[in-house]
């Protein structure tokens, strides 16, 4: 089963623009036969699912109960809920699993799980190694820019993502 991790806000209802997007870029994953693996919970990880399972893909949803007491359970597109004991286990579970990253706009939970892909990346390419490949929505370019310690090729780890047709390349890159 060949997964990708898809990262997102887990706040943004259903009337809101992003969830569309979230919800289209799962269609175009599930469509390609990809199987997705999100947080589970609501906002775009349920668009995402949403729009993936209406293509047939399987949809993992790596949970954190403890962390999320208040929360009941998976978005109703999971097929199947992998719960995790805190929440770095679970990112680490979602990075464990999936073969490539995509991150759509998000708030503090969504930069994690990039940044933890990245350093990962990071840390592959150092060491000449092939690294899973990390796509973000284009809003995340202006978060993300050379300085401090990160160089321009740190930056080529990444591709922004705006449109379906970037998209779409990101995931050919995969085969």
């Amino acid at each position: 089963m060949r997964v990708i991790a898809v990262f997102g806000s887990s706040k943004l209802p259903p009337d809101h623009p992003d969830y569309a997007l979230a919800k289209r870029w799962g269609e175009l994953i599930g469509a390609r036969g990809f199987a997705v693996a999100s947080g589970g919970y609501d906002g775009l990880m349920e668009a995402v699912s949403a729009g993936a399972r209406k293509k047939g893909a399987l949809v993992l949803g790596v949970t954190a109960p403890p962390v999320f007491p208040h929360r009941d359970g998976p978005n109703p597109h999971v097929d199947l809920e992998l719960p995790s004991p805190s929440l770095l286990s679970r990112i680490e579970r979602m990075l464990d699993l999936a073969e490539a990253f995509l991150a759509l706009p998000g708030g503090i939970g969504t930069w994690t799980e990039i940044m933890a892909a990245w350093n990962l990346a990071y840390i592959r390419w150092l060491q000449g190694r092939a690294y899973k490949p990390l796509g973000l929505h284009a809003r995340w370019k202006s978060l993300i820019r050379p300085g401090l310690e990160v160089a321009p090729e740190h930056l080529d780890l990444l591709q922004f993502i705006a449109t379906e047709a970037e998209l779409s390349s990101f995931l050919d890159r995969l085969g």
